[in-house]
């Protein structure tokens, strides 16, 4: 697609574009193995992990339509954006619009909370990853006898103590998953009713950049 004809405004940079769909592939590959396939889950979960980082940074030094200040507003405006969306008569936006702009910074934070709960779990019961060491480990095997307590009784409080925390992380981990998940299809939706409502194709303009101006 072209703007040279001046019916097409250029939005999203390269970075936007690829983050977006790496974004989704990565997500939907964690989501989908576990500790079936842990290795596939844990890289995709580092890419994911990655991805976010890079995004956040980009949200303060990248172009307008990619920083934080260009699309994030308060929840007043954000409901009223809904509101007038829902009777077709809300105002386009070139970038993205109150309503998006909210989604992305949840999740961003769910997707954060989500990697961040899974390393606690990798850390807590494999003992690896970036947080390996943090965290009583089940496979911990005391080297020194203790003239107090005996080997199976500090063998005993780690194993407590290390699957204390990776039950609590487990559990956070697949509570914030399935809220991501839930906010991606409410995102999905919210895209198809808005390219209904503005009359022009959402999807096409996150892979080629272009919007109508």
């Amino acid at each position: 697609m072209r703007n040279d004809s001046g019916n097409w405004v250029y939005v999203w940079d390269p970075f936007v574009r690829a983050f977006h769909w790496i974004l989704v592939v990565g997500f939907a590959v964690a989501y989908f193995t576990g500790e079936e396939i842990l290795g596939v889950h844990v890289w995709a979960g580092y890419a994911v992990g990655v991805l976010i980082v890079n995004r956040l940074v980009w949200g303060f030094v990248g172009p307008i339509r990619a920083r934080f200040s260009d699309f994030v507003s308060g929840p007043v405006t954000t409901l009223r954006y809904l509101q007038d969306l829902l009777l077709f008569r809300a105002k386009r936006h070139i970038g993205h619009s109150p309503a998006g702009g909210a989604m992305i910074i949840l999740l961003l934070l769910f997707i954060s909370a989500t990697v961040a709960s899974g390393l606690v779990i990798y850390g807590a019961e494999k003992n690896a990853g970036p947080l390996a060491g943090l965290f009583p480990s089940s496979a911990a095997q005391p080297t020194i006898q203790s003239n107090v307590e005996s080997d199976d009784e500090i063998l005993g409080k780690e194993n407590r103590s290390g699957n204390g925390v990776a039950r609590v992380a487990k559990e956070t981990h697949e509570l914030f998953a399935n809220l991501s998940l839930l906010l991606i299809v409410l995102h999905i939706g919210a895209v198809i009713f808005s390219s209904i409502a503005h009359r022009e194709n959402l999807v096409r303009a996150m892979f080629t950049g272009f919007k109508r101006r």
